[in-house]
């Protein structure tokens, strides 16, 4: 994909309003005026990562930064990311916000960008030290709270905690993917021994691959009962192949990330339960961190975002409600 195309994909969206309490406006200042602070994500067309780009540009307008908003098509596009740092770069921004791609792949240009700009790191890492502050979800920790959710939902089905499951993962590589596997193997070995992990498979960035590596799971494993799919593209495609087999009540699905369909699923039990992240609170405070280390400002090293298990129980509680269906118009 090219620069050129890259931008003129970008996609203008209203700031969250339902969210907006989470991040705390900061004045603006004479300084801030004319500071320009770039975001890039992995994909500008999903809806996961337009609330990144929703809760930056509503930083950008508490604080008075120009804020544009870049970033490939696919998760799956490298190349596409690494010549959009790059033209960020050459732009000479006061800082810039990127969620690296691909781990290895990222690295060095990282590296080199951090040579002219300061770059703060959002959602998942890179191969990189050159970050001067890092947001994310604890990904080890999600997937912890993935495995709970599962065993949990298992157990309520059939009295007990044990059975045959498979943890799919959207890409390999990704860091912010390897460790939610990670988290979820180990909290399954160490806290639920009765859950045998029969398949740990990685897809390709679509959710029709999902679809069908859950159709072939489906009919090569008969005694299969519950399922981790690591990030919401394949949450879209494993929920459909529930939904589609009517095996709600049979296999378990713990998801992570949501949107309109996940959400569906989630309502009419093809999935038990989503992991969700804060995503409009990466983009609001990766911004705002970014403000302040252009201004020579002491940040955190590390900054984690938080993670919730949502299930059909508590989706309608306010706190849920507001990270599991954001306005964004």
């Amino acid at each position: 994909m090219t620069i050129m195309k890259s931008l003129l994909s970008r996609r203008a969206f209203t700031a969250l309003a339902g969210a907006a309490a989470i991040a705390t406006a900061m004045p603006v200042t004479s300084f801030a005026a004319d500071v320009t602070i770039p975001i890039i994500v992995k994909d500008t067309t999903s809806f996961y990562w337009q609330i990144v780009l929703a809760g930056a540009r509503k930083a950008g307008k508490d604080l008075g930064v120009n804020v544009p908003e870049l970033g490939a098509q696919a998760e799956s596009d490298i190349n596409g990311q690494i010549s959009i740092l790059e033209n960020a770069v050459a732009g000479k921004p006061a800082a810039i916000v990127i969620s690296p791609t691909e781990f290895k792949a990222l690295g060095k240009p990282i590296d080199e960008a951090a040579k002219s700009v300061p770059i703060i790191g959002i959602d998942s890492g890179a191969d990189s030290k050159a970050f001067k502050s890092f947001l994310t979800t604890d990904n080890v920790q999600g997937g912890r709270i993935a495995a709970d959710g599962l065993a949990a939902a298992i157990k309520e089905m059939t009295g007990k905690e044990e059975g045959e499951i498979v943890i799919l993962t959207n890409l390999p590589g990704v860091g912010s993917l390897e460790q939610r596997r990670e988290g979820f193997l180990d909290q399954i070995k160490t806290k639920h021994p009765g859950l045998k992990v029969i398949a740990d498979k990685y897809g390709d960035g679509q959710a029709t691959t999902g679809l069908n590596m859950m159709t072939d799971l489906i009919t090569a494993n008969p005694k299969l009962v519950g399922v981790f799919a690591s990030n919401l593209i394949l949450a879209q495609g494993v929920g459909q192949a529930i939904a589609e087999n009517k095996l709600g009540d049979k296999i378990k699905v713990i998801g992570f990330d949501s949107d309109d369909k996940t959400v569906g699923f989630l309502k009419d039990g093809a999935i038990a339960g989503l992991v969700v992240q804060d995503p409009y609170r990466m983009g609001y405070d990766g911004v705002k961190t970014a403000l302040a280390v252009s201004k020579g400002e002491k940040v955190p090293e590390n900054v984690d975002t938080g993670a919730n298990l949502v299930t059909k129980a508590n989706m309608a509680d306010p706190k849920i409600d507001a990270l599991l269906n954001p306005k964004i118009k």
